[in-house]
């Protein structure tokens, strides 16, 4: 691991997680290189992980990967910029949510190898769920080293990118769903009488422990709500004013709502 020499170009939150798992997992510091547009953004991240901050041209000429975070909004200037000085085998991973591998294969060296690469911000406790999508010039062993990369913050899976903008409404966008969830359930808790702290611990354990059920048990969903879901009991007595609130239907839109906004930024740039 750690061969090969990465930059993040453009280190915000999500280059950052980036970095900072890539350390936890072993990655050499002296493989690792970061761009960053502010100069106290650079102090930061060399003093938080003794990373080499450098400017954009050297971070093209050093580095074998190039791992794009800016902002989407912020992509086409910064590839007129570099887009000359790479040279047409050095990988370039795409971490900008929404764009499509064909806007990098515009404004790059012909036969440029882009791999999209969608992730979440559980990559801080290495939890991410990050999916892999090859570009048209992206050969198996390219995603191979994406795999590499990504896999030590969390799970990685290959979807085609016809999928990618449904995985940042799904797995992008999901952890604030379920904070939002958890928030709402806490809320309940004080209006049944409980102190914040308590309701608090019994919500955040019991989302903690039904997600490794889900993960570990590998039993449908229906069947583990089934198990606890008594006949004329609590549960069945909640579930039925989730349904008659239209909770299903709401989160079907609201991914849909995401989905169709991924698009919208992308068609933006």
């Amino acid at each position: 691991m750690g061969g090969n020499t990465v930059a993040v170009i453009g280190a915000g939150k999500i280059g950052e997680l980036m970095l900072s798992g890539l350390l936890r997992s072993g990655w050499p510091v002296d493989r690792l290189l970061a761009t960053a547009r502010r100069p106290a953004r650079a102090q930061e991240l060399t003093e938080r992980y003794g990373v080499r901050v450098v400017d954009n041209p050297t971070a093209v000429d050093e580095a074998d990967v190039l791992a794009v975070s800016v902002k989407p909004q912020d992509a086409a200037a910064l590839l007129d910029e570099i887009g000359p000085k790479v040279p047409a085998g050095k990988l370039v991973i795409s971490l900008c949510a929404g764009l499509p591998t064909s806007f990098f294969n515009r404004r790059l060296p012909e036969g440029t190898p882009v791999v999209r690469v969608m992730t979440n911000t559980p990559a801080l406790v290495d939890q991410a769920m990050s999916a892999i999508s090859p570009g048209a010039h992206a050969t198996a062993a390219h995603l191979a080293l994406a795999e590499e990369m990504f896999s030590p913050l969390g799970s990685t899976i290959r979807v085609p990118e016809s999928q990618q903008d449904a995985v940042t409404a799904l797995s992008g966008s999901g952890p604030a769903y379920f904070y939002l969830l958890v928030e709402a359930m806490i809320d309940a808790g004080i209006l049944l009488g409980l102190p914040r702290q308590v309701a608090h611990e019994l919500i955040v354990q019991t989302a903690i422990g039904s997600a490794m059920m889900l993960r570990d048990s590998g039993e449908h969903p229906v069947k583990l709500r089934e198990a606890v879901t008594s006949p004329a009991g609590t549960t069945i007595s909640a579930i039925r004013e989730l349904e008659n609130h239209g909770v299903r239907a709401a989160m079907l839109a609201a991914l849909e709502a995401a989905r169709d906004r991924a698009r919208e930024l992308a068609a933006q740039v």
